[in-house]
């Protein structure tokens, strides 16, 4: 199930999804936590955005884990990479408990939502702990893609040379 797509290895093609999908999601939340009025209007998206990722993160884990008894095992991405859809589930769990604090109330329009209404503390904490999620989410998956990206083509790059090969 994780193998293959039209005869493609999977893993290649869900961690694009991933390396988009997680840090999109971190930078919105970000956003959202600035402005929490962004968060009452667009945070269900951002929360989409990473429920995106994170289910990503989890075909990506176990795709690469097939991936890897056909071509070996990169140890060093393994190590890193294994836990981010642990680390981006910690991101969305927070992220959501945000967006439920500082949802629209039933019967509330934006208009009589006042531009100074305070997060409670329970919600400061949390906007705080979403601050950081997003933060080791973005960290977290970088450094996987990094060391990913490095497996496969570090090298090949290194051992070749740009205009060798004519490109048709």
């Amino acid at each position: 199930m994780f193998d293959t797509v039209l005869g493609l290895p999977l893993h290649p093609l869900i961690v694009h999804v991933v390396v988009v999908m997680l840090p999109l999601a971190a930078l919105g939340a970000l956003a959202v936590v600035a402005v929490p009025r962004w968060n009452r209007r667009y945070g269900l998206f951002v929360v989409a955005a990473a429920l995106l990722g994170t289910g990503s993160a989890f075909v990506a884990k176990q795709s690469g884990e097939v991936l890897a008894s056909r071509v070996g095992l990169p140890a060093e991405h393994y190590s890193i990479a294994r836990w981010l859809p642990w680390v981006s589930l910690v991101f969305l769990v927070v992220l959501a408990g945000l967006w439920w604090i500082d949802r629209p109330r039933p019967g509330t329009s934006d208009a009589r939502v006042s531009r100074r209404q305070r997060r409670t503390l329970t919600g400061k904490a949390v906007a705080v702990l979403t601050v950081v999620a997003a933060l080791v989410t973005l960290g977290w998956t970088f450094r996987a893609g990094e060391t990913g990206a490095e497996a496969v083509w570090g090298k090949i790059v290194v051992n070749t040379v740009p205009g060798t090969n004519p490109v048709p």
